[in-house]
């Protein structure tokens, strides 16, 4: 699964944490200051957010682009020298590009959020009765937001399509590190789903979660400093009243809260999720075979094997449908708790509409970014499902023991010939 795209994926993924947090630490000690000697830093006693596009282009932030291209240069030349690979411009360049993305996503939600300070504030002032909002002004904010909504426009679609083919390279690396020994695995239950169809959805759901993880952490390191800020004109919480950082612990207790909830009530599906595949593996096996062969695909082998597809399928919705009332409740419940800790700073009148809404949007983002396994956990649980089956597939040619759950699994025969 890795060792066919990525060089050395054990030592490839320590030395990219290592790399991160020995980059991350340069910047903060070294390069902020030394960018700052250089001008590229605005006077930090100035609070006042930039709207607009000239967000993204601001002095810092070129002098940012600049060293993360730096570090990307410095990391991809170390792997192309040592640890050579037929896929290493996708599998490190590549993924370095994916990531950059993903955080430039991220600071397009908090442009976003420095916009709407001043656009509800103008909303709010307009319909006061006695404004000195005009039109114009309006109509001026709502460009801004399409200036930046184009931007990111045009990114997305970039990243789309780089991704696509990001993907397939990563599904033709792992299509012939399997070819290549299909006499080991030709007889293995489900072979030819596994290279066609497992390859392409395991890669598609590990950079997609791969992309959700980065997304969450760059997300909590951009938002936590605004909530922080945030939290001042927050006098108290319903029951626990007053506490330090009010929003940042709310949105911590709730996302804990929920992931925790969800885990537990989710914890058998990824097992039966699993079991499901190689029960419709072997139905459509037995079926295909029958095409060929008047010997097989006869009633009696077919009834006993869709019966197994039938029990496996209902005890899944079982226990998807307490999983779902767990998961329905914290969504219907989560749209609100925000507006219920709110409810004593709005109604002794503390907050103007701008600030709710820039409340509103940071707490989203930093209870977002701790509810990931909230928020993935159906995606969770169907790679975990493709990774136990390409598992067991790769242990036919490397020698290791099978899963337990394969090991358990026992097909019905099919008659003899």
């Amino acid at each position: 699964m890795f060792n066919s795209f990525f060089p050395k994926p054990r030592l490839f993924l320590i030395s990219i944490i290592v790399f991160a947090i020995a980059a991350c630490a340069l910047w903060y000690l070294f390069d902020i200051q030394f960018g700052d000697r250089l001008g590229f830093f605005r006077d930090p006693g100035d609070d006042h957010p930039i709207v607009g596009l000239s967000f993204f282009a601001t002095p810092q932030f070129l002098w940012f682009y600049g060293y993360c291209g730096l570090c990307a240069a410095a990391f991809s030349a170390f792997w192309f020298l040592w640890s050579p690979n037929k896929w290493q411009w996708w599998s490190i360049p590549g993924s370095m590009l994916i990531v950059f993305t993903v955080y430039f996503n991220v600071q397009v939600s908090v442009a976003l959020n420095n916009w709407r300070r001043p656009f509800w504030d103008a909303i709010q002032d307009a319909l006061s009765g006695h404004s000195k909002t005009t039109a114009g002004d309006i109509y001026s904010l709502l460009l801004i937001f399409a200036e930046i909504a184009f931007v990111w426009m045009v990114v997305y679609v970039l990243t789309k399509f780089f991704v696509s083919h990001y993907i397939f390279r990563w599904r033709t690396a792992m299509n012939d590190y399997y070819m290549a020994r299909w006499s080991d695995i030709r007889g293995i239950e489900g072979a030819a789903q596994r290279v066609q169809e497992d390859t392409m959805r395991f890669a598609t759901i590990v950079e997609d979660l791969g992309s959700s993880v980065v997304d969450s952490v760059l997300s909590l390191i951009a938002f936590l400093p605004i909530l922080l800020a945030l939290s001042h004109h927050v006098a108290m919480l319903p029951i626990v009243g007053k506490i330090p950082y009010p929003l940042v612990v709310a949105s911590i207790f709730w996302s804990l809260f929920g992931t925790v909830l969800l885990a537990g009530a989710g914890i058998k599906l990824p097992g039966l999720t699993f079991l499901n595949q190689r029960v419709e593996a072997a139905y459509r096996k037995e079926l295909v075979y029958g095409e060929d062969n008047p010997g097989r695909c006869q009633p009696t082998t077919v009834s006993d094997l869709f019966s197994q597809v039938k029990r496996n399928y209902f005890r899944l919705y079982f226990h998807y449908a307490y999983f779902n009332i767990f998961r329905g409740l914290y969504i219907q419940a989560d749209a609100i708790f925000v507006i219920v800790i709110l409810i004593p700073t709005i109604a002794a009148g503390l907050i103007t509409f701008g600030i709710l809404q820039q409340i509103l949007s940071a707490f989203g983002q930093v209870s977002g970014s701790f509810q990931f396994l909230v928020n993935s956990w159906t995606t969770i649980i169907e790679l975990l499902s493709i990774h136990k089956r390409l598992m067991a597939f790769e242990a036919a040619f490397t020698g290791t023991k099978l899963p337990e759950i394969d090991r358990n699994y026992v097909p019905v025969p099919a008659p003899a010939e």
